[in-house]
């Protein structure tokens, strides 16, 4: 206190106000604008279509599936084509064909081409930001130089303090980055995507192949 009183006397009142807001403004953009853009921030539209590859991480089994998938939101359908990274004695790996509006899955041994057919039963739920997602944080990945800023969403409402959705989209073109899962205050699954590019190559890779037509009714296990 006495060295400030000794040093003159200094800016009023208002223009210390003045500096201290800009200071404030000055650290808030510096973290990438995350407290000021949740006033106003709204749901950005992902891409309906596109093709990448993800990364799932079952937290329960501590299982990593590196897949490439192909996505179509107006259709409802998803195709997973699981990548093999190692030969891993024992090890299965399948294309599954994700069905929606028929509330049909196709299952697809890569090498034999077996096949099964199991109903679904969990409803369309798009790689997007739902509407009524509730804004959590904006920051950005990588660092000085090469980095790019995201948003994060949730599904978390004031009635319940946990969640059991978290998506990070980027800010630019809204591309999903990371989607979280939670059951029972639990991670159940994590999935990265990248690689990703707008629309759908060749749309036959939503066509089941004629091994189908003989498909067993149910899932296969990807253990010898």
């Amino acid at each position: 206190m006495a060295r400030v009183a000794a040093a003159g006397p200094g800016p009023g009142p208002g223009l210390g106000l003045l500096l201290l807001r800009l200071l404030l403004l000055g650290g808030l953009l510096l973290r990438g604008g995350g407290a000021a853009a949740a006033a106003g921030a709204e749901p950005c539209q992902a891409p309906r279509q596109w093709e990448g590859r993800t990364v799932s991480y079952e937290h329960g089994t501590g299982r990593n599936t590196r897949a490439a998938v192909s996505y179509d939101g107006p259709n409802q359908r998803l195709r997973i084509l699981e990548e093999r990274k190692a030969l891993i004695p024992c090890k299965k790996f399948f294309e599954y064909i994700l069905l929606y509006k028929d509330a049909v899955m196709f299952q697809i041994e890569q090498v034999t081409k077996l096949c099964s057919k199991i109903a679904l039963t969990e409803p369309w739920d798009p790689y997007d930001i739902p509407a009524n997602s509730t804004y959590e944080d904006q920051y950005y990945i990588g660092g000085p130089g090469d980095k790019i800023m995201v948003q994060e969403w949730s599904d978390r409402k004031p009635a319940r303090k946990l969640e059991s959705w978290v998506g990070v989209y980027t800010v630019k073109d809204c591309y999903p980055v990371q989607e979280t899962y939670t059951k029972n205050y639990s991670v159940t699954t994590s999935t990265r995507f990248f690689d990703l590019q707008l629309g759908i190559a060749d749309p036959s890779v939503f066509t089941p192949p004629s091994t189908c037509q003989t498909a067993q009714p149910r899932k296969m296990k990807d253990e010898c």
